[in-house]
């Protein structure tokens, strides 16, 4: 690979806990480590914790740069908070500093750099950079994408500006067809996962989860309450296992806002009682003893789980609801297969799942298929077996410097393009 030696990010969520608010988090950070493992120079500019340091060392070669924290003082609940203003902040103070202290250094060296633009808080971010550098003369030193997760904001971007000044990309191919579908052509380069995932979750910790679960069929769904991430289908499945003489339980993480509220009054209406386990800290081990005394069908986190418990988690359980109606990826299935779990995933974005192979795929939001299909694992552990081990091979094949060889070709053809 010849990736350009300075890389920029540019992503309102990033490593932080103020910042980790979904997968996109999970993404920039990630991918900052696997150009810093690659001996690129990495700069991560996110809306981070307004009480760390502005620049911090994150990996061998990657710096953090946590802006607008003058205003997420004002806004403590987490990077989104106070949207608009930081927005407007990003729009007037990045692009400057990106070009005048990062670009052009570069280029008067003789080194190319790669700016990566995240969701539409970016994309007038983007324009800007594309002007200023136009007008200081170093245009040609530089490459510039702007990458789409999700649709959400769309109808805030200027898209003839967008694509006049960058290169646009999205993670997959069904991205790819939302993006179409509004008249927007893009170049698809997937995510990938961090290659000590492949080591499966932790042996200690994977015992003690296990222990705490105790032999009860348990499902687990890690996400926003949003109705695209199918919530519904998910207690409608619990419900139909409960029906069906299986006391199953569901272990839900998400963060409490009024679509959390109608998943749970459905529960209730279901039949199906909902417990919180509400820790402040980080330790994981308490967490684990809480959900080892708990027994309510659903058991809603209101807890921060580090990367070895959450992925122990994953292992130990029955299967894990990544059920999207809508994803643009499927981060979180892949993150699954990786720790040795069964993801239950989408029709749309997953793109390494094969039904019934490496993953259990949802046609419907019907919450009878789904639970069909949990019944026919938790009647036949062999099936299940396979399925982590088919899992785990797909999971190998879908790491940083797998998506990084491919988004290396990507960049020539765009330099291709604009030299």
């Amino acid at each position: 690979m010849a990736l350009p030696r300075r890389v920029v990010m540019l992503s309102f969520e990033g490593p932080d806990r103020y910042a980790s608010i979904g997968g996109l988090s999970t993404r920039v950070s990630q991918l900052a480590r696997a150009f810093g493992g690659l001996g690129c120079i990495v700069d991560l500019i996110f809306v981070g914790d307004p009480a760390a340091a502005a620049v911090e060392a994150y990996a061998p070669n990657v710096t953090l740069r946590r802006w607008s924290q003058w205003i997420s003082g004002h806004h403590p609940r987490n990077a989104y908070d106070g949207e608009e203003q930081k927005v407007l902040d990003w729009e007037s103070s990045v692009p400057g500093f990106v070009v005048d202290s990062i670009v052009a250094p570069a280029a008067a060296m003789g080194e190319r750099t790669l700016v990566i633009a995240e969701e539409w808080q970016t994309a007038n971010v983007a324009i800007r950079i594309d002007r200023i550098a136009r007008l200081r003369g170093v245009r040609h030193a530089f490459t510039l994408m702007w990458n789409a997760n999700g649709t959400y904001g769309w109808d805030k971007v200027d898209w003839s500006a967008l694509r006049a000044a960058a290169a646009i990309t999205t993670v997959s191919k069904h991205m790819k067809g939302e993006l179409r579908r509004i008249g927007v052509s893009a170049l698809v380069i997937p995510n990938g996962i961090d290659t000590g995932l492949h080591d499966g979750a932790d042996p200690r910790l994977l015992a003690e989860m296990k222990q705490a679960l105790a032999g009860r069929p348990t499902l687990v769904k890690v996400g926003h309450f949003d109705p695209d991430k199918d919530w519904m289908q998910a207690i409608d499945a619990l419900a139909e296992l409960h029906a069906a003489g299986i006391n199953a339980r569901l272990i839900v993480r998400g963060r409490y806002n009024e679509s959390a509220e109608r998943v749970f009054a459905h529960a209730f209406e279901r039949g199906l009682s909902v417990e919180r386990l509400a820790y402040e800290g980080t330790d994981g081990h308490k967490v684990i003893d809480g959900i080892a005394l708990s027994e309510a069908p659903v058991l809603h986190l209101r807890a921060y789980l580090d990367e070895e418990t959450l992925s122990a988690l994953y292992a130990a359980a029955d299967a894990v609801l990544a059920n999207s109606g809508r994803e643009p990826f499927g981060l979180v299935g892949l993150e699954v297969i990786a720790a040795g779990g069964i993801a239950v995933c989408g029709a749309t974005g997953e793109e390494y799942a094969e039904p019934f192979v490496n993953a259990i795929v949802c046609d419907t939001a019907d919450g009878r298929e789904l639970a069909i299909y949990i019944c026919a694992l938790l009647e036949d552990p062999s099936i299940a077996e396979k399925m982590r081990r088919a899992g785990a091979e797909t999971a190998e094949r879908y790491s940083w410097p797998h998506a990084l060889a491919a988004l290396d070709l990507k960049i020539r053809y765009v330099d291709a393009l604009t030299s």
